[in-house]
């Protein structure tokens, strides 16, 4: 039997570069929990990634939110910025874009943008279930990640124990010897 580059259990052992059909079981399988343990990692740092996506969105509904709502409260005060209607506000470009890729509803009475404090009930009460909708998809997946990061431990923890038991064996027979 050969003793393949494999040291103490709590230094790392390089498997791809170790011929597979010098390896003992225990070592070929703590190859495959190493390999299954990095899967996990990638997993979880693909849905990490979504993530950072969605909380970079969930800031963009939250300024639209802002600004929805301080259009709303200058139509409601006679301060709209409306040019025929003071108690009516005009949605900006950048909300109608946001909401019109997203199918967010907001009113479109008249054909325009321009909305009194009634109509813009339509577009916050829209970007709040956005907003409240990324929350929830931002929570699932972190569950997801807890998952992957358990599944990554128990991987490690497997390898680590295989490669335990291989020296341990090895210990074994060269004592006998």
């Amino acid at each position: 039997m050969t003793q393949t580059n494999c040291v103490s259990p709590a230094s790392s052992t390089n498997f791809s570069t170790t011929d597979p059909s010098n390896m003992s079981l225990q070592l070929r399988f703590a190859q495959l929990q190493m390999t299954l343990a990095e899967t996990a990692k990638q997993g979880a740092l693909d849905y990490m990634d979504q993530i950072e996506k969605i909380q970079a969105e969930q800031q963009e509904v939250a300024n639209l939110l802002q600004q929805a709502r301080q259009l709303q409260a200058d139509a409601k005060a006679g301060n709209g910025n409306c040019s025929w209607d003071k108690h009516a506000s005009v949605m900006t470009p950048e909300m109608v874009a946001y909401m019109d890729a997203n199918g967010l509803a907001y009113d479109k009475t008249g054909g325009d943008y321009v909305h009194n404090v009634d109509e813009w009930e339509v577009a916050i009460t829209s970007l709040k279930a956005q907003q409240d909708q990324l929350g929830t998809n931002t929570q699932q997946m972190m569950v997801y990640i807890q998952d992957f990061m358990g599944q990554y431990n128990s991987y490690l923890q497997g390898a680590n124990s295989s490669v335990q038991q291989s020296n341990q064996t090895l210990a074994d027979l060269a004592r006998l010897r």
